[in-house]
């Protein structure tokens, strides 16, 4: 087993007992079908591609999203159950869940929102450009978009070189400069997209 401290960042596959090859999918306990729908596949934009009796629940449905990217999203849901307003989470619960939208949608994309009237705050995170909105349970939504143009195969790589560049300028966040920093190193070409500045938001929730 490796002697890692439990802080180590790197991007380097750790010396594990087992190995996972990517996230297939995450799986949220849901509310009423028709409303889960209405947010994800006719809000959200993603498409609804299996509906089936829950297997180990069969009195509940069991609905897939593709999350756009190979990965799926979801939810055991009955016509019975009534929306909820979820609480602040819990440690063990679902905090937010985060899709990433492309930087030249962040401003259709807010007035989207406002236009269905879901409430929406945008801040710059400093390593990406991010939505809040809530849907129909009150559960936290995040849309991020890139500042800069990433290579999937290489976002952990940047991110994990930024972090370090971070901790060697002595700085709380990973910042714009650090991402750049992080892609001149690595050798990756330093493209940054055209989003609207935003306030560095440290308070949602």
């Amino acid at each position: 087993m490796s002697q890692q401290t439990a802080t180590h960042i790197g991007t380097e596959t750790p010396d594990a007992p087992v190995s996972v090859v990517g996230t297939d999918h995450v799986t949220l306990e849901g509310t009423d079908p028709a409303e889960t729908i209405a947010f994800y596949r006719d809000l959200l934009g993603l498409p609804l591609v299996l509906s089936q009796p829950n297997l180990d629940r069969n009195h509940l449905t069991h609905l897939y999203f593709d999350t756009g990217d190979g990965r799926l999203l979801t939810f055991f849901v009955h016509e019975d159950r009534e929306r909820v307003d979820l609480p602040d989470p819990d440690p063990g619960q679902v905090h937010h869940l985060a899709f990433r939208i492309e930087a030249d949608a962040v401003a259709e994309t807010y007035a989207a929102l406002e236009d269905a009237g879901k409430p929406v705050s945008e801040y710059d995170r400093g390593a990406f450009h991010a939505l809040y909105t809530e849907d129909h349970n009150g559960l936290t939504i995040e849309l991020v978009a890139d500042k800069f143009e990433i290579p999937d195969a290489r976002r952990g790589e940047v991110l994990a070189h930024a972090h370090g560049l971070r901790l060697e300028d002595g700085a709380e966040f990973v910042t714009s400069k650090h991402m750049v920093a992080a892609l001149e190193a690595l050798g990756l070409p330093v493209v940054e997209n055209d989003i609207r500045p935003a306030a560095a938001g440290r308070d949602y929730r």
